[in-house]
């Protein structure tokens, strides 16, 4: 059972709103936790469109999500590296991260439930060994644990940001700036609940540090570091300052001619300390040939301009 107070911030918004804001998923599964009676607005039931009341006391009760069976599957997926405690992966774009409602097959999680057989259990049975994750059309290095000792000392890492990733994107237009570091708060986009987005209001701080590596004059080649980890960051920071990730579905334009399904954006490196041994570690996966055409593309469009 989780409880939600309601500050004078909030005061005259919308439940569904409100929980959507504050709890994680997506507004429509808000909205039928709210129509199955599992939410209460001060002792009664809540309707999705009732305003709320500056102190107003909310519960809300999280039905056991339904069990599943996450099946092994033989995929052919790229490991960088493996131990008896931890495996690095990379992850080629297109792929989904962990099984969801209507896609439990084809996953990561599936192709390292056949490679591994021994994963750590933390994050339960949709998501075993899972420390971080990266969008389905971002490629690259990721870890995972294969215990639970590992998985702890993974996610602290992962969580206190001195697990390091590089990620190389290509984008709109030409930065002219040498380097630069995107400093603005990222949470739920006010009217898109699926898209991220810079706001002010129920938000978390975000920064992304970056530096330009290539420029084609009409798009550019970036390193990005993270400082946090907020969803979609890069994706938003950039479409934020007006130099959007190409080909990005989300965030980007919608006419995009490169040659790649989805973002153009690549974990390009990692750098973590064994969570057992203590080994500092450095992890590289390699430039997608995707991606690689991309750059090429982005050189001929110059020259064609």
């Amino acid at each position: 059972m989780n409880e939600y107070i309601v500050t004078d911030e909030h005061e005259n918004q919308r439940l569904d709103v409100f929980l959507a804001s504050q709890m994680e998923g997506s507004r429509s599964y808000i909205q039928n936790l709210i129509k199955s009676g599992h939410v209460t607005v001060n002792g009664k039931l809540g309707k999705a469109n009732a305003k709320l009341s500056q102190g107003s006391a909310i519960l809300v009760e999280v039905p056991e999500p339904e069990s599943i069976e996450v099946l092994p599957e033989d995929i052919p997926v790229e490991y960088l590296y493996e131990d008896h405690d931890i495996i690095i992966i990379n992850k080629p774009r297109g792929m989904v991260v962990h099984p969801a409602v209507g896609n439990y097959s084809g996953t990561l999680v599936n192709a390292l439930l056949y490679h591994c057989k021994d994963l750590s259990g933390i994050n339960g049975e949709i998501r075993p060994g899972i420390v971080h994750r990266l969008d389905k059309d971002t490629s690259g290095v990721m870890m995972a644990a294969k215990n639970d000792a590992a998985h702890v000392g993974l996610a602290e890492q992962v969580k206190e940001h001195s697990a390091k990733r590089k990620y190389l994107a290509i984008v709109q237009g030409n930065i002219v700036e040498e380097k630069g570091i995107i400093k603005a708060p990222i949470g739920r986009h006010p009217k898109e609940r699926m898209k991220m987005a810079v706001v002010f209001e129920n938000s978390k701080d975000a920064v992304t540090h970056f530096s330009v590596l290539e420029r084609y004059g009409y798009h550019t080649l970036v390193e990005c570091t993270l400082e946090t980890g907020r969803t979609h960051q890069i994706r938003v920071h950039f479409a934020h300052i007006g130099h959007p990730v190409v080909n990005d579905p989300f965030y980007g334009y919608r006419r995009m001619d490169f040659p790649i399904e989805g973002q153009a954006l690549h974990s390009y490196t990692l750098d973590v300390v064994h969570p057992i041994t203590n080994e500092p570690m450095h992890f590289e996966a390699p430039i997608p040939k995707d991606f690689q055409n991309c750059i090429t593309f982005a050189k001929e469009y110059r020259r064609g301009k």
